[in-house]
């Protein structure tokens, strides 16, 4: 099994990216950009620290992550399950990443940057949602951000409603944790956890 082991030969595996590809790379965000974090209902966002590195879903209404000015961005953290291994990456390490989508567009936008953890209330206050504010948020200074094009969407077919999964093509996420964990009832888990989708989002 052939291993790359450095960059050198990573680079002699592909073709040299294109001059269009490299000055595509921004650092501010210009209204393409705005445009389209103010669309996007999800971002995915990645972290490193101590334990390695993470990959964490957020979401809510478009537009829910604030542009603060053209290289400044506001995520909120929402209610969620507690772990923090997000917060936690980014005390230990500022560096993140993330992935905006826009349900039915193939293309995404790829923001790099640094952030850190805000709680001041005057802050928080305009991100609430349903009257609840978060209980922080991330600030990040934005390093660098260009779009993806769509060849991975479109490979993926991610947004034809004909490849969607059905509910029952995969067991509730209660069930399979109570499982993995076993000593719980799976019906009583799958309950708890409908119940908090609706009453405890926010």
């Amino acid at each position: 099994m052939a291993i790359i082991e450095s960059e050198t030969e990573l680079r002699q595996c592909y073709d040299e990216p294109s001059a269009i590809v490299q000055q595509k790379i921004q650092s501010r965000l210009d209204k393409h950009a705005r445009a389209f974090i103010a669309l996007s209902p999800f971002v995915a966002l990645a972290s490193h620290g101590p334990k390695g590195s993470d990959c964490s879903p957020r979401g809510d209404a478009p537009g829910f992550v604030a542009v603060l000015d053209d290289s400044t961005l506001l995520l909120p953290d929402r209610r969620g399950n507690n772990l923090l291994d997000t917060l936690s990456n980014v005390v230990a390490e500022p560096d993140v990443g993330l992935l905006f989508l826009v349900p039915g567009l193939n293309e995404t936008l790829r923001v790099n940057g640094t952030a850190e953890i805000v709680t001041d209330p005057a802050i928080l206050a305009p991100l609430a949602a349903q009257g609840k504010p978060p209980s922080s948020a991330l600030r990040i200074s934005v390093r660098e951000v260009y779009f993806q094009c769509g060849k991975a969407m479109i490979r993926s077919d991610l947004w034809n409603p004909e490849k969607r999964v059905p509910r029952s093509g995969f067991p509730g996420l209660g069930r399979v944790i109570a499982e993995q964990i076993g000593g719980i009832d799976p019906d009583a888990a799958q309950a708890n956890l409908e119940d908090s989708y609706r009453t405890r989002l926010y």
